[in-house]
């Protein structure tokens, strides 16, 4: 199978989240009676177990994968353990605040939580969850995803391990290239040069928000600079180097020669592609993670309310990895989260059992069968097969990138640092200048 290689603030005091408490002393009783033996872990071995009731929480919403999702572990892990695992949903806006929380409070934490991968270092760097080294192998060790394990690790030492990927590549109407005469780029400047030559036909551009630093760093990453550099010791910011300048000046002449979207719009806008959601002229490309084929594709259909919804059309609508700065692939922001286990938890051997499996071959296959991007390389094949730009998918996995595993970092996310720098470089400002001035603005927030 195809393996992928690569590499807050304080806690705030506990507050009143409550969340599902412990068991009584009668439940207790009764969860012992009914606990088996032993247990299986991710990697086939027998231990022993008690019965405890668990609560996991996930971010964002339930719709019916996540639910089946759910359903998959609950009955499992009651089956393996005897206890009962209770899942709770938290809005990913709400996600730093409701973990800062309730992590430190043993009376209140969620035992296993979800996390974006993009906030795993915060929680790390400050001892929000256990030390998961030892079962580093167990789990799936170097099969892992390892931009996500080195998201959730501290030096060595292990902490969250990848739950699921997410990998951004370009979405495009091929209707609109073969009207404007343009072939796919090879390259990152052809990405400009392609659109560029569409609105100027009149026929289209590449869709891209002025805030959209997610999909944006690909430009900064493919030019060899970076968010950020570590010494050893201390973050320190990079948006200054003359690698990072080189790609924000490429991004800003995309935006402003070939750019459909506004200088405030935010990433993700996956239907942006299509030619009702621009009110005008219609967007031939477009950045999205690999799960926009779901929204993306001319209004053809209905939705539950009887509202036109995009239909995928392979006709009409195609992908492709973003050209690197001379060819090949681009390094682009991976999506998708991380999985811990708190430090508070009074519950560490079900939370464990929980861990195995979520990391066995049972449920690394459901995942990839969904099409959710596994967090054990090995099941790769499995989500490839299912559609075809899946297989770019896992390309663009390879050498995607994922933000500085900083303590501070989630404070620049809650700040929209980067979200301001880009916009500030869409509306025209010189790039050396801003560069210089967000880097001061990061430094003052990336080491805590």
């Amino acid at each position: 199978m195809k393996k992928m290689t690569r590499g807050i603030a304080a806690f705030a005091a506990a507050s009143a989240v409550v969340l599902a408490g412990c068991s009584s002393s009668d439940d207790a009783e009764t969860e012992e009676s009914t606990a088996p033996e032993t247990s299986s872990t991710a990697g086939g071995e027998e231990t022993a177990a008690a019965a405890q009731d668990l609560t996991m929480w996930w971010m964002g919403q339930e719709d019916d994968t996540t639910k089946m999702f759910r359903e998959y572990l609950q009955e499992t892990y009651s089956a393996e353990n005897g206890g009962e695992l209770s899942v709770e949903y938290v809005g990913w806006g709400d996600a730093i605040s409701a973990l800062t929380t309730a992590l430190p409070d043993s009376a209140n934490t969620p035992d296993v939580t979800e996390v974006g991968n993009t906030q795993a270092a915060t929680f790390t760097n400050v001892g929000a969850f256990l030390d998961i080294t030892d079962m580093y192998e167990e789990l799936g060790g170097d099969s892992l995803l390892q931009g996500f394990v080195e998201a959730g690790s501290v030096g060595e030492t292990v902490y969250a391990l990848p739950y699921y990927f997410g990998s951004r590549f370009a979405w495009y109407r091929k209707d609109l290239y073969e009207q404007g005469g343009v072939e796919v780029p090879t390259t990152l400047a052809e990405v400009t040069e392609v659109h560029a030559s569409l609105k100027d036909q009149d026929i289209a551009g590449f869709y891209i928000g002025g805030q959209d630093w997610r999909n944006g760093i690909s430009w900064v990453f493919a030019n060899g600079g970076d968010i950020a550099t570590y010494d050893g010791s201390s973050w320190t910011a990079a948006l200054s180097s003359p690698e990072a300048i080189s790609g924000m000046e490429q991004w800003q002449e995309l935006f402003e020669t070939a750019g459909v979207a506004q200088v405030t719009d935010t990433d993700e806008v996956f239907n942006a592609i299509n030619d009702e959601m621009l009110q005008g002229l219609p967007a031939a490309a477009q950045m999205a993670p690999n799960w926009a084929g779901c929204c993306i594709g001319p209004l053809t259909g209905e939705d539950a309310d009887g509202n036109p919804a995009p239909v995928w059309d392979d006709a009409v609508n195609g992908f492709y990895a973003l050209p690197g700065a001379d060819g090949g692939v681009a390094p682009v922001f991976a999506g998708g989260s991380n999985i811990a286990i708190s430090a508070a938890s009074q519950n560490v051997d079900g939370a464990k059992q929980l861990m195995g499996i979520i990391f066995s071959d049972e449920y690394q296959t459901l995942l990839a069968e969904n099409g959710f991007g596994p967090a054990n390389t090995e099941f790769g094949d499995i989500y490839a097969g299912l559609a075809p730009q899946n297989e770019v998918a896992l390309e663009t996995a390879e050498s995607a990138k994922l933000t500085p595993a900083a303590k501070g970092w989630a404070a620049i996310e809650e700040q929209q640092i980067l979200e301001q720098y880009f916009q500030a470089v869409a509306e025209g400002g010189d790039v050396t200048a801003l560069a210089a001035e967000y880097d001061e603005k990061i430094n003052q927030l990336i080491n805590g």
